[in-house]
Protein backbone atom coordinates (compact mmCIF):
# COMPACT_ATOMS: atom_id res chain seq x y z
CA UNK A 1 0.00 0.00 0.00
CA UNK A 2 1.11 3.58 -0.72
CA UNK A 3 2.17 5.88 2.16
CA UNK A 4 -0.54 8.14 3.48
CA UNK A 5 1.31 11.24 2.32
CA UNK A 6 0.62 10.21 -1.31
CA UNK A 7 -2.94 10.40 -2.64
CA UNK A 8 -4.17 9.00 -5.99
CA UNK A 9 -5.68 11.68 -8.23
CA UNK A 10 -6.44 9.59 -11.34
CA UNK A 11 -6.42 5.87 -12.21
CA UNK A 12 -6.94 3.83 -15.37
CA UNK A 13 -6.24 0.36 -16.79
CA UNK A 14 -3.56 -0.29 -19.41
CA UNK A 15 -1.01 -2.81 -20.65
CA UNK A 16 2.42 -1.66 -19.46
CA UNK A 17 5.60 -1.94 -21.57
CA UNK A 18 9.23 -0.86 -21.20
CA UNK A 19 11.77 -0.34 -23.94
CA UNK A 20 14.32 -3.12 -24.28
CA UNK A 21 17.52 -1.76 -22.65
CA UNK A 22 19.67 -3.93 -24.92
CA UNK A 23 18.27 -3.07 -28.36
CA UNK A 24 16.42 0.21 -27.58
CA UNK A 25 14.03 -0.87 -30.34
CA UNK A 26 11.61 -3.48 -28.98
CA UNK A 27 8.97 -3.24 -26.28
CA UNK A 28 9.07 -5.67 -23.36
CA UNK A 29 5.68 -6.35 -21.68
CA UNK A 30 5.81 -5.69 -17.95
CA UNK A 31 2.97 -8.11 -17.16
CA UNK A 32 0.65 -10.62 -18.83
CA UNK A 33 -2.49 -8.62 -18.07
CA UNK A 34 -3.62 -5.01 -17.92
CA UNK A 35 -2.59 -3.18 -14.74
CA UNK A 36 -3.92 -0.19 -12.82
CA UNK A 37 -1.87 2.91 -13.65
CA UNK A 38 -2.38 5.86 -11.29
CA UNK A 39 -1.23 9.46 -10.85
CA UNK A 40 -0.14 10.16 -7.24
CA UNK A 41 0.56 13.46 -5.50
CA UNK A 42 3.14 13.58 -2.71
CA UNK A 43 2.06 16.52 -0.55
CA UNK A 44 5.21 16.36 1.59
CA UNK A 45 7.65 16.67 -1.31
CA UNK A 46 5.16 18.46 -3.59
CA UNK A 47 5.84 16.11 -6.49
CA UNK A 48 3.68 14.08 -8.88
CA UNK A 49 4.37 10.49 -9.85
CA UNK A 50 2.95 7.77 -12.12
CA UNK A 51 2.82 4.46 -10.29
CA UNK A 52 1.72 0.97 -11.33
CA UNK A 53 2.11 -2.10 -9.13
CA UNK A 54 2.05 -5.70 -10.34
CA UNK A 55 1.71 -8.07 -7.39
CA UNK A 56 4.33 -6.85 -4.89
CA UNK A 57 6.56 -5.22 -7.51
CA UNK A 58 6.45 -1.61 -8.66
CA UNK A 59 6.26 -1.80 -12.47
CA UNK A 60 6.18 2.01 -12.94
CA UNK A 61 7.56 4.57 -10.50
CA UNK A 62 8.11 7.68 -12.60
CA UNK A 63 8.38 11.19 -11.16
CA UNK A 64 6.86 13.72 -13.56
CA UNK A 65 9.02 16.71 -14.46
CA UNK A 66 8.16 19.75 -16.60
CA UNK A 67 10.47 18.62 -19.41
CA UNK A 68 8.68 15.26 -19.89
CA UNK A 69 6.44 14.71 -22.91
CA UNK A 70 3.71 12.11 -23.37
CA UNK A 71 3.49 11.10 -27.04
CA UNK A 72 0.54 9.37 -28.73
CA UNK A 73 2.04 6.98 -31.26
CA UNK A 74 -1.29 5.42 -32.30
CA UNK A 75 -4.98 5.55 -31.47
CA UNK A 76 -4.52 3.35 -28.39
CA UNK A 77 -0.83 3.60 -27.50
CA UNK A 78 1.24 6.29 -25.84
CA UNK A 79 4.73 6.59 -24.36
CA UNK A 80 7.04 8.87 -22.39
CA UNK A 81 10.75 8.85 -21.50
CA UNK A 82 12.04 8.92 -17.93
CA UNK A 83 15.70 9.98 -17.90
CA UNK A 84 16.03 9.25 -14.18
CA UNK A 85 14.91 5.65 -14.64
CA UNK A 86 16.88 5.53 -17.93
CA UNK A 87 13.97 3.93 -19.78
CA UNK A 88 10.91 4.61 -21.91
CA UNK A 89 7.46 3.55 -20.70
CA UNK A 90 4.66 2.51 -23.08
CA UNK A 91 0.96 2.10 -22.32
CA UNK A 92 -1.59 0.24 -24.44
CA UNK A 93 -5.19 1.24 -23.72
CA UNK A 94 -8.48 -0.48 -24.46
CA UNK A 95 -9.87 2.53 -26.33
CA UNK A 96 -8.87 5.88 -27.77
CA UNK A 97 -10.94 7.64 -25.09
CA UNK A 98 -8.86 6.11 -22.28
CA UNK A 99 -5.67 7.20 -24.04
CA UNK A 100 -6.96 10.78 -24.41
CA UNK A 101 -7.95 10.96 -20.75
CA UNK A 102 -4.52 9.76 -19.64
CA UNK A 103 -2.77 12.23 -21.99
CA UNK A 104 -4.88 15.14 -20.73
CA UNK A 105 -4.12 14.23 -17.13
CA UNK A 106 -0.41 14.01 -18.02
CA UNK A 107 -0.50 17.59 -19.31
CA UNK A 108 -2.31 18.79 -16.18
CA UNK A 109 0.15 17.08 -13.85
CA UNK A 110 3.10 18.29 -15.91
CA UNK A 111 1.84 21.88 -15.62
CA UNK A 112 1.29 21.40 -11.88
CA UNK A 113 4.85 20.09 -11.54
CA UNK A 114 6.17 23.15 -13.42
CA UNK A 115 4.27 25.53 -11.14
CA UNK A 116 5.51 23.63 -8.09
CA UNK A 117 9.12 23.89 -9.31
CA UNK A 118 8.85 27.62 -10.00
CA UNK A 119 7.30 28.17 -6.59
CA UNK A 120 10.11 26.22 -4.95
CA UNK A 121 12.76 28.17 -6.90
CA UNK A 122 11.18 31.46 -5.88
CA UNK A 123 11.32 30.42 -2.23
CA UNK A 124 14.98 29.46 -2.62
CA UNK A 125 15.91 32.84 -4.14
CA UNK A 126 14.01 34.75 -1.43
CA UNK A 127 15.67 32.87 1.41
CA UNK A 128 19.19 33.19 -0.11
CA UNK A 129 19.57 36.37 -2.23
CA UNK A 130 23.36 36.09 -2.47
CA UNK A 131 23.03 32.64 -3.97
CA UNK A 132 20.50 33.97 -6.44
CA UNK A 133 22.81 36.80 -7.55
CA UNK A 134 25.79 34.49 -7.82
CA UNK A 135 23.83 32.04 -9.83
CA UNK A 136 22.79 34.72 -12.31
CA UNK A 137 26.37 35.97 -12.66
CA UNK A 138 28.15 32.67 -12.88
CA UNK A 139 25.54 30.36 -14.38
CA UNK A 140 23.39 31.88 -17.10
CA UNK A 141 21.45 28.60 -17.45
CA UNK A 142 18.39 28.17 -15.16
CA UNK A 143 18.49 26.18 -11.95
CA UNK A 144 17.25 22.64 -12.57
CA UNK A 145 16.52 20.12 -9.85
CA UNK A 146 17.72 16.62 -10.57
CA UNK A 147 16.20 15.13 -7.44
CA UNK A 148 12.81 16.87 -7.42
CA UNK A 149 11.43 19.83 -5.41
CA UNK A 150 12.00 19.77 -1.68
CA UNK A 151 15.45 18.14 -1.96
CA UNK A 152 18.97 19.59 -2.34
CA UNK A 153 19.58 21.42 -5.63
CA UNK A 154 22.44 20.49 -7.97
CA UNK A 155 23.69 23.25 -10.28
CA UNK A 156 24.83 22.37 -13.77
CA UNK A 157 27.63 23.98 -15.73
CA UNK A 158 27.75 24.51 -19.47
CA UNK A 159 29.25 21.04 -19.91
CA UNK A 160 26.31 19.63 -17.97
CA UNK A 161 23.93 21.39 -20.38
CA UNK A 162 25.73 19.71 -23.27
CA UNK A 163 25.29 16.36 -21.55
CA UNK A 164 21.59 17.03 -21.03
CA UNK A 165 21.20 17.94 -24.70
CA UNK A 166 22.95 14.70 -25.68
CA UNK A 167 20.68 12.77 -23.31
CA UNK A 168 17.62 14.38 -24.87
CA UNK A 169 18.79 13.41 -28.34
CA UNK A 170 19.36 9.84 -27.15
CA UNK A 171 15.87 9.70 -25.63
CA UNK A 172 14.33 11.07 -28.82
CA UNK A 173 16.11 8.34 -30.74
CA UNK A 174 14.81 5.75 -28.26
CA UNK A 175 11.27 7.09 -28.73
CA UNK A 176 11.61 6.95 -32.51
CA UNK A 177 12.97 3.39 -32.48
CA UNK A 178 10.39 2.32 -29.93
CA UNK A 179 7.56 3.64 -32.09
CA UNK A 180 8.57 1.34 -34.95
CA UNK A 181 8.34 -1.78 -32.85
CA UNK A 182 5.17 -0.48 -31.16
CA UNK A 183 3.30 -0.67 -34.47
CA UNK A 184 4.12 -4.37 -34.70
CA UNK A 185 3.05 -4.87 -31.06
CA UNK A 186 -0.21 -3.02 -31.62
CA UNK A 187 -1.02 -5.23 -34.62
CA UNK A 188 -0.44 -8.31 -32.47
CA UNK A 189 -2.54 -6.76 -29.69
CA UNK A 190 -5.46 -6.10 -32.06
CA UNK A 191 -5.12 -9.64 -33.43
CA UNK A 192 -5.34 -11.08 -29.93
CA UNK A 193 -8.28 -8.82 -29.16
CA UNK A 194 -10.05 -9.97 -32.33
CA UNK A 195 -9.42 -13.63 -31.42
CA UNK A 196 -10.80 -12.95 -27.96
CA UNK A 197 -13.96 -11.42 -29.49
CA UNK A 198 -14.35 -14.49 -31.69
CA UNK A 199 -14.01 -16.79 -28.68
CA UNK A 200 -16.63 -14.78 -26.79
CA UNK A 201 -18.99 -14.99 -29.78
CA UNK A 202 -18.37 -18.76 -29.99
CA UNK A 203 -19.14 -19.09 -26.29
CA UNK A 204 -22.41 -17.17 -26.71
CA UNK A 205 -23.32 -19.35 -29.68
CA UNK A 206 -22.52 -22.49 -27.68
CA UNK A 207 -24.71 -21.27 -24.83
CA UNK A 208 -27.55 -20.63 -27.29
CA UNK A 209 -27.10 -24.13 -28.71
CA UNK A 210 -27.21 -25.58 -25.20
CA UNK A 211 -30.54 -23.82 -24.60
CA UNK A 212 -31.84 -25.20 -27.90
CA UNK A 213 -30.69 -28.71 -27.00
CA UNK A 214 -32.44 -28.40 -23.64
CA UNK A 215 -35.69 -27.58 -25.43
CA UNK A 216 -35.20 -30.50 -27.80
CA UNK A 217 -34.50 -32.83 -24.89
CA UNK A 218 -37.69 -31.66 -23.19
CA UNK A 219 -39.63 -32.33 -26.38
CA UNK A 220 -38.03 -35.79 -26.67
CA UNK A 221 -38.95 -36.57 -23.08
CA UNK A 222 -42.56 -35.62 -23.76
CA UNK A 223 -42.60 -37.74 -26.91
CA UNK A 224 -41.02 -40.64 -25.03
CA UNK A 225 -43.68 -40.40 -22.33
CA UNK A 226 -46.38 -40.35 -25.02
CA UNK A 227 -44.82 -43.42 -26.65
CA UNK A 228 -44.70 -45.12 -23.26
CA UNK A 229 -48.44 -44.53 -22.80
CA UNK A 230 -49.20 -45.83 -26.28
CA UNK A 231 -47.16 -48.97 -25.57
CA UNK A 232 -49.13 -49.49 -22.33
CA UNK A 233 -52.37 -49.13 -24.28
CA UNK A 234 -51.15 -51.58 -26.91
CA UNK A 235 -50.16 -54.08 -24.24
CA UNK A 236 -53.63 -53.76 -22.70
CA UNK A 237 -55.28 -54.23 -26.08
CA UNK A 238 -53.07 -57.25 -26.80
CA UNK A 239 -54.13 -58.88 -23.50
CA UNK A 240 -57.89 -58.37 -23.87
CA UNK A 241 -58.41 -58.51 -27.66
CA UNK A 242 -55.85 -61.05 -28.80
CA UNK A 243 -58.60 -63.13 -30.43
CA UNK A 244 -59.41 -60.44 -32.97
CA UNK A 245 -57.64 -60.54 -36.34
CA UNK A 246 -58.37 -56.89 -37.02
CA UNK A 247 -56.70 -55.88 -33.74
CA UNK A 248 -53.63 -57.85 -34.80
CA UNK A 249 -53.31 -55.89 -38.04
CA UNK A 250 -53.85 -52.60 -36.25
CA UNK A 251 -51.28 -53.48 -33.59
CA UNK A 252 -48.74 -54.57 -36.21
CA UNK A 253 -49.21 -51.28 -38.08
CA UNK A 254 -48.85 -49.28 -34.86
CA UNK A 255 -45.69 -51.21 -33.96
CA UNK A 256 -44.20 -50.38 -37.34
CA UNK A 257 -45.00 -46.71 -36.82
CA UNK A 258 -43.40 -46.77 -33.38
CA UNK A 259 -40.28 -48.44 -34.78
CA UNK A 260 -40.04 -45.74 -37.45
CA UNK A 261 -40.44 -43.05 -34.78
CA UNK A 262 -37.73 -44.62 -32.64
CA UNK A 263 -35.43 -44.85 -35.63
CA UNK A 264 -36.04 -41.18 -36.44
CA UNK A 265 -35.34 -40.20 -32.82
CA UNK A 266 -32.12 -42.25 -32.83
CA UNK A 267 -30.99 -40.41 -35.96
CA UNK A 268 -31.80 -37.06 -34.33
CA UNK A 269 -29.81 -38.08 -31.25
CA UNK A 270 -26.82 -39.01 -33.42
CA UNK A 271 -27.15 -35.67 -35.23
CA UNK A 272 -27.20 -33.85 -31.89
CA UNK A 273 -24.08 -35.75 -30.85
CA UNK A 274 -22.24 -34.78 -34.04
CA UNK A 275 -23.32 -31.15 -33.64
CA UNK A 276 -22.28 -31.18 -30.01
CA UNK A 277 -18.82 -32.49 -30.93
CA UNK A 278 -18.40 -29.60 -33.36
CA UNK A 279 -19.32 -26.91 -30.85
CA UNK A 280 -17.31 -25.26 -28.12
CA UNK A 281 -19.44 -25.04 -24.98
CA UNK A 282 -19.14 -24.71 -21.23
CA UNK A 283 -17.99 -27.94 -19.52
CA UNK A 284 -20.83 -28.14 -17.03
CA UNK A 285 -23.54 -27.70 -19.69
CA UNK A 286 -21.86 -30.30 -21.91
CA UNK A 287 -21.81 -32.92 -19.14
CA UNK A 288 -25.46 -32.27 -18.32
CA UNK A 289 -26.43 -32.59 -22.00
CA UNK A 290 -24.49 -35.86 -22.34
CA UNK A 291 -26.21 -37.27 -19.26
CA UNK A 292 -29.65 -36.35 -20.58
CA UNK A 293 -28.83 -37.87 -23.98
CA UNK A 294 -27.73 -41.09 -22.30
CA UNK A 295 -30.93 -41.19 -20.25
CA UNK A 296 -32.97 -40.66 -23.42
CA UNK A 297 -31.11 -43.49 -25.17
CA UNK A 298 -31.73 -45.77 -22.20
CA UNK A 299 -35.44 -44.93 -22.26
CA UNK A 300 -35.61 -45.58 -26.00
CA UNK A 301 -33.88 -48.95 -25.51
CA UNK A 302 -36.33 -49.82 -22.75
CA UNK A 303 -39.21 -48.80 -25.00
CA UNK A 304 -37.89 -50.98 -27.82
CA UNK A 305 -37.62 -53.93 -25.43
CA UNK A 306 -41.17 -53.44 -24.21
CA UNK A 307 -42.42 -53.22 -27.80
CA UNK A 308 -40.58 -56.45 -28.60
CA UNK A 309 -42.11 -58.16 -25.56
CA UNK A 310 -45.61 -56.90 -26.51
CA UNK A 311 -45.21 -58.22 -30.04
CA UNK A 312 -43.89 -61.55 -28.75
CA UNK A 313 -46.84 -61.82 -26.31
CA UNK A 314 -49.27 -61.09 -29.13
CA UNK A 315 -47.66 -63.73 -31.32
CA UNK A 316 -47.87 -66.29 -28.50
CA UNK A 317 -51.55 -65.44 -27.91
CA UNK A 318 -52.34 -65.88 -31.60
CA UNK A 319 -50.46 -69.16 -31.70
CA UNK A 320 -52.37 -70.40 -28.65
CA UNK A 321 -55.67 -69.37 -30.30
CA UNK A 322 -54.75 -71.24 -33.48
CA UNK A 323 -53.81 -74.29 -31.40
CA UNK A 324 -57.14 -74.21 -29.57
CA UNK A 325 -58.97 -73.82 -32.89
CA UNK A 326 -57.22 -76.87 -34.32
CA UNK A 327 -58.02 -78.90 -31.20
CA UNK A 328 -61.70 -77.89 -31.42
CA UNK A 329 -61.71 -78.93 -35.09
CA UNK A 330 -60.24 -82.34 -34.22
CA UNK A 331 -62.79 -82.86 -31.46
CA UNK A 332 -65.58 -81.93 -33.88
CA UNK A 333 -64.28 -84.45 -36.44
CA UNK A 334 -64.08 -87.15 -33.79
CA UNK A 335 -67.64 -86.37 -32.70
CA UNK A 336 -68.83 -86.57 -36.33
CA UNK A 337 -67.23 -90.01 -36.62
CA UNK A 338 -68.81 -91.12 -33.37
CA UNK A 339 -72.21 -89.81 -34.47
CA UNK A 340 -71.87 -91.63 -37.79
CA UNK A 341 -70.92 -94.88 -36.04
CA UNK A 342 -73.81 -94.43 -33.59
CA UNK A 343 -76.19 -93.93 -36.51
CA UNK A 344 -75.01 -97.13 -38.17
CA UNK A 345 -75.34 -99.00 -34.90
CA UNK A 346 -78.90 -97.79 -34.55
CA UNK A 347 -79.73 -98.95 -38.06
CA UNK A 348 -78.27 -102.41 -37.31
CA UNK A 349 -80.31 -102.69 -34.14
CA UNK A 350 -83.46 -101.71 -36.01
CA UNK A 351 -82.84 -104.43 -38.59
CA UNK A 352 -82.36 -107.02 -35.85
CA UNK A 353 -85.56 -105.98 -34.15
CA UNK A 354 -87.51 -106.31 -37.42
CA UNK A 355 -86.14 -109.75 -38.13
Amino acid sequence: SRPRREQPIFSTRAHVFQIDPATKRNWIPASKHALTVSYFYDATRNVYRIISVGGTKAIINSTITPNMTFTKTSQKFGQWADSRANTVYGLGFASEQHLSQFAEKFQEVKEAARLAREKCQDKTELTNPALSIASHQVLPSPIISSNGPGEDKLFRSQSADVEITTEKERLKKMLSEGSVSEVQWEAEFFSLQDNNNKLVAALHEANANVDQWKKQLTAYQEETESLRQRVAELESQGTHDSSSENNKEELSQTLEELELLLKAKDEEIQLLKSQRCGRWEAEGEREETLQKLQELEARNAELEQRLHLAEQSLAESLAERDKMHSEVTKVAEIMDVKIFELSELRQGLAKLVES
